[in-house]
């Protein structure tokens, strides 16, 4: 038995459907008021709990093989924070899997994690990885980089989708390998008893690097017409944005994150997608 924690995420629900589809069988971890019955509805076996309630992880994990946890911090509020949900909520999970014998465990970090990272939830990533390597358990930690179903369309694609000028921070020509989300899920899915996947970091990211300049130029490409782009000073707060985003923005404009994914796509057995290609999608349906 899999059980995935954060299934109700977006990544989260992707793994579960994966794992699904190919005859698993899937236990989730959700919380009362989630949206949870479409992956019931599928076959996914639902187990109430929440990673700040130790207690209830201990039964999540009762008669599980692997355990692959996609939870995190990101979009939520209130309670949950990098402290009790990706840095305590982790931990705790971590000693109820190991001491109900699982025999993987599967956690989507990021790429960049460090516990001496400046940024608390990279830090917190950083810290549970080494947590993970010490439990003893076999482990399997995922390292993908920037979603581009997340920061494509935040920063570049709506404003060019709606005709509005692009807002980029600093020059926008760092490179980084941006990655699809449903890639991710994929590899995840690939690292399930996989022996390539034991006791390793696996980093993930897109078929090339791209710099912002050339997201802006493939949705020009896409939509047949320029695109204003203007440019903001790296500490300045971008339009209509969380601070948290400009933040991260500004870091992304410090930093190449370029990754050849060759080797990695052919072991796991990943066709990774291209940014054309999603950008083709989104402007097709808009």
């Amino acid at each position: 038995m899999i059980l995935v924690a954060g299934a109700t995420g977006q990544l989260g629900s992707l793994v579960t459907r994966r794992l699904l589809a190919r005859g698993e069988v899937v236990r989730i971890l959700v919380r009362p008021g989630s949206n949870f019955q479409p992956l019931v509805d599928l076959g996914a076996q639902p187990v109430f709990g929440d990673l700040k309630d130790p207690a209830s992880l201990t039964a999540a994990c009762e008669g599980v093989d692997v355990v692959i946890t996609t939870a995190n911090s990101a979009a939520r509020g209130g309670a949950d924070t990098v402290e009790t949900v990706d840095l305590r909520g982790n931990r705790s999970l971590i000693d109820a899997a190991r001491a109900a014998g699982v025999k993987q465990f599967i956690f989507t970090s990021a790429l960049g994690a460090d516990p001496a990272s400046p940024v608390p939830f990279l830090r917190a990533k950083g810290e549970t990885e080494q947590y993970l390597r010490a439990s003893g358990m076999t482990y399997t930690i995922l390292a993908p980089n920037i979603f581009m179903e997340v920061w494509v369309p935040m920063l570049v694609g709506q404003a060019a989708l709606e005709g509005q000028p692009v807002t980029l921070v600093g020059e926008g020509r760092r490179k980084h390998s941006f990655v699809s989300v449903d890639d991710v899920a994929a590899f995840a899915v690939a690292a399930v008893g996989h022996p390539q996947a034991m006791n390793q970091t696996v980093a993930i990211g897109g078929p090339e690097p791209v710099t912002w300049r050339d997201v802006v130029a493939t949705y020009e490409r896409a939509l047949g017409r320029p695109i204003e782009v203007r440019t903001i000073p790296l500490g300045q707060p971008l339009p209509g944005l969380p601070d948290v985003v400009s933040q991260l923005a500004a870091g992304m404009d410090t930093y190449d994150s370029p990754l050849d994914m060759t080797e990695t796509a052919r072991t796991f057995g990943v066709q990774i997608t291209p940014l054309e290609a999603f950008v083709r999608r989104q402007t097709a349906v808009n």
